[in-house]
């Protein structure tokens, strides 16, 4: 498997280390400041809704935000509609450390008004709060494929947010978030569904987003998490132990609603929507809506690398650019830690360059470069084809910019040789992050290249693998743990025995050679700033939300615990628990090892 086939690496050196590096809006480590917002009161001072202010209104929209059927939108960036609230919501999680980054009290979180508001009843909401939230629509395209006849109009104005519904943005210590409700019930974009998110996705997104910040990796954010006493919905899901690739049995499942936090939540799918709406002419009105949401999003994501008194082809060509650099740093990122997205299409893209929509997701275990843990998703969508699905998506975001620039030929030309630069973009950066997996300061695509090869034939555990690596280790004693090698002959483990012996003696000569400067213990320290011992396992996470749903959240919040310092070294019972190769009973699982959906 050659290196340049694109398979590998991360970003400029301080975006490897968890411990520095900063997400798309701010550092990895919670702020020690003492709470400054201790009533929804508080929180409500700090609001600015400059997303209903900066730009146009569905003009079909109700006045009243009741809106909960499917429908054509036509036209305007946004539709005002009010959450479903859940029917007799209770306390599952909050995530202690954005509490703490953003200055909220921590008992907030279980407070009346805090729990009404976040669990969908907006009614009651002190000034200047707004007693309705909003929806945005999005264009879909699959692989850089634009697609409309899945949307139930045949015309893909029926896309957009069809349960997750903003209910507010505000200004916290400098910075601007948007909070969202995810299972908030129907919008005219839910193509028929019922608006709700069931506990178990709900558990495993309030638990990846932290997971994720925790390892260093641009995300959106875990705000809280609810759930129904009482209200339950019917899903498809799989049986205990079953090894069909779809679910074989409807469920009833109790409802919840996480609340997920960014600093925007435009995706590229929606500037899709309004650039083809603009090229198409659909309506007068289109090429200056696509103007007002770029600008908007250049305001919300990009203030402060595009200068805002910039003709608007500069600042175009300097998003694009800024805009390639953090996705191609996101997904060097995603391999460096073992996540797939699962269905990364334009829209499940955030145009701020995080990861955003934990519904198909998984952390890669026993290694296969096409680790899919989607079952609709094709090997177009694996693990180590990331990269490729990035760059279509980047190319659709580049086609969407494209309208603004077509009276300015210099301008365009400039931006086909910015996307065409993504390739070369994309494997400087994937190679820097193997590099630094491997405790090298330069990539070397031999011993990388045998690496992927051996990795594969044993097979072994990613995560478990890389962290033993980053003791450098005198002997193969210590990878062994990382092994999947029940099902091999005594024959064919002496024959990989040699090769990884062989392998190991020149990964350490190379480290003598390249970095005689530093010491064993500055190497491997080094190494384990970038390679976690802890991720996120569907086999533990699935008990913690069977468990929630009987209303026990002790293995939720243990769990919780855990994958928020997933660099830190753990007792000799948490390693038992948390650092270990996935059982052989849990491989072609349904819901364990894949899924259909999640929803």
């Amino acid at each position: 498997m050659k290196a340049n086939n694109k398979i590998g690496s991360t970003t400029a050196d301080n975006e490897l280390k968890p411990d520095d590096s900063q997400s798309h809006n701010g550092p990895n480590t919670a702020e020690k400041n003492a709470p400054t917002i201790a009533t929804l009161d508080d929180l409500a001072k700090l609001t600015n809704y400059s997303l209903l202010e900066a730009l146009n209104c569905d003009p079909d929209a109700t006045v009243d935000g009741v809106d909960h059927n499917p429908r054509q939108v036509f036209s305007g960036h946004y539709v005002p509609v009010k959450p479903t609230p859940i029917e007799n919501p209770e306390y599952v999680a909050h995530s202690k450390d954005f509490f703490q980054e953003l200055g909220l009290a921590d008992d907030l979180a279980q407070s009346e008004a805090f729990l009404r508001l976040f669990s969908g009843d907006i009614s009651q909401v002190p000034e200047p709060m707004r007693d309705h939230g909003w929806a945005c629509g999005y264009a879909l395209s699959i692989y850089g494929t634009e697609y409309t006849q899945q949307c139930p109009f045949k015309t893909g104005n029926g896309y957009g947010d069809g349960r997750a519904i903003s209910i507010l943005e505000a200004v916290i210590k400098g910075r601007r978030w948007e909070m969202q409700l995810k299972g908030g019930g129907r919008t005219p974009y839910c193509r028929g569904a019922d608006g709700r998110a069931v506990l178990r996705s709900s558990v495993r997104e309030f638990l990846a987003q932290e997971h994720m910040h925790a390892l260093g990796v641009p995300t959106s954010r875990s705000l809280s998490l609810y759930v129904s006493k009482s209200e339950k919905v019917k899903r498809p899901w799989y049986s205990e132990g079953s090894h069909s690739l779809d679910p074989d049995r409807w469920v009833m499942e109790p409802v919840a609603i996480s609340t997920r936090v960014a600093p925007s939540f435009i995706r590229v799918g929606q500037l899709e929507l309004f650039g083809r709406r603009a090229r198409k002419q659909e309506h007068p009105q289109a090429m200056i809506e696509l103007k007002q949401l770029v600008l908007h999003l250049i305001d919300r994501e990009y203030s402060q690398v595009i200068d805002p008194s910039l003709s608007l082809e500069a600042k175009i060509l300097l998003l694009a650019r800024a805009f390639r650099d953090r996705l191609t740093s996101l997904v060097a990122n995603w391999i460096r830690v073992g996540y797939c997205q699962g269905n990364f299409n334009s829209d499940n893209c955030a145009a701020g360059g995080f990861t955003l929509d934990y519904g198909p997701y998984g952390f890669c275990q026993a290694f296969h470069p096409y680790f899919q843990p989607w079952t609709g998703g094709g090997r177009h969508f694996s693990f180590f084809n990331q990269p490729m699905a990035a760059e279509r998506n980047f190319q659709m975001f580049c086609s969407a910019l494209r309208p603004l620039l077509e009276t300015h030929s210099e301008a365009v030309v400039q931006l086909d040789e910015i996307q065409e630069g993504f390739t070369e973009v994309m494997q400087t950066k994937l190679e820097k992050m193997w590099a630094a997996k491997l405790g090298l300061n330069t990539f070397n695509a031999e011993l990388f290249n045998e690496l992927i090869m051996l990795m594969l034939q044993t097979p072994v555990d990613y995560t478990i693998f890389f962290r033993e690596l980053s003791n450098l280790p005198n002997d193969m004693m210590p990878l062994t743990k990382s092994f999947y090698t029940e099902a091999m002959s005594k024959s064919e483990s002496q024959q990989l025995d040699a090769r990884w012996a062989d392998w190991l003696t020149q990964w350490t000569s190379l480290i003598a050679e390249r970095t005689p400067q530093l010491s064993r213990d500055e190497i491997s320290s080094q190494m384990k700033c970038v390679n976690p011992k802890y991720t996120l396992r569907e086999w533990q996470v699935a008990p913690a939300y069977q468990q929630a749903s009987d209303g026990d959240y002790a293995l939720l919040r243990e769990i919780q615990d855990v994958m928020t310092q997933p660099y830190t070294e753990k007792s000799k019972d948490v390693d038992d628990k948390y650092y270990r190769l996935q059982p052989a009973a849990f491989f072609e699982v349904g819901g364990l090892s894949h899924y259909s959906c999640s929803s």
